[in-house]
């Protein structure tokens, strides 16, 4: 993956609200000659739950689940992550604090051979915890610098989606276009971008084609070629 390990999330600032803050993502941010391409914050969605890839960890890896104290380690493996927001102590609380007895079964934690933790994902939901049609939420996913590049991110990808799969009929997640490879790893899952907010924000669309410049991704210009051609001639 060109280097970089996919990780995601949208930084809480203007462009996201803490509604839709939802998975970060290291990664580089895209070059446009010598700018570098502005790091605009949208969603991608997944209709269904079937036939997404099935990714092992390398050899020596593990996966364990959310443990009483992992607060702290999920806070400094953010705040090693992410490149584009400062990851304050509170973002944890916000984010998962009301929800705590859940993360047993929806936080994954990658581990080194020697036990170091160096990656997470959570498979969360979309809005409302009790709602049975509730779309799930592959959300804060991240991996260290130093062990981006490594084959991690599509690992952690399927065991969420695996668990997501258990529970929930479709799948969201929000990121940005600073967070190129990761923008690649959700495409080759199935996730694509969000008509509904593409309509309501068309800045947005701007921004995916921006990223299919870079990228080429023929999922991604299947989607964007359909979406234009549909598209009232007025807008």
């Amino acid at each position: 993956m060109n280097g970089q390990e996919a990780t995601a999330h949208h930084a809480p600032d203007s462009a996201a609200s803490p509604s839709t803050v939802s998975d970060n993502t290291v990664s580089d941010s895209i070059e446009s000659g010598n700018a570098p391409l502005a790091n605009a914050s949208f969603d991608m969605v997944r209709d269904d739950m079937q036939g997404f890839p099935l990714y092992e960890l390398p050899p020596g890896y593990q996966f364990r689940t959310y443990q009483p104290g992992d607060d702290v380690t999920w806070t400094r493996l953010n705040q090693a992550a992410e490149p584009f927001f400062e990851v304050k102590s509170d973002l944890w609380q916000s984010q998962f604090g009301e929800d705590i007895d859940a993360l047993p079964g929806r936080m994954f934690f990658v581990t080194t051979p020697s036990g170091g933790v160096v990656g997470s994902i959570t498979a969360w939901w979309e809005k409302e915890r009790a709602n049975p049609g509730e779309r799930g939420r592959i959300h804060w996913v991240m991996v260290h610098p130093e062990y981006q590049g490594r084959g991690l991110s599509k690992p952690m990808m399927t065991r969420a989606m695996q668990r997501l799969a258990e529970s929930h009929p479709a799948a969201v997640l929000g990121t940005s276009s600073g967070r190129i490879w990761a923008v690649k790893v959700y495409l080759d899952f199935g996730f694509l971008p969000n008509a509904q907010e593409i309509a309501e924000k068309p800045e947005v669309l701007a921004a995916w084609q921006q990223v299919q410049q870079r990228l080429n991704h023929p999922a991604l210009g299947a989607w964007l070629a359909a979406y234009t051609a549909r598209r009232p001639k007025s807008a």
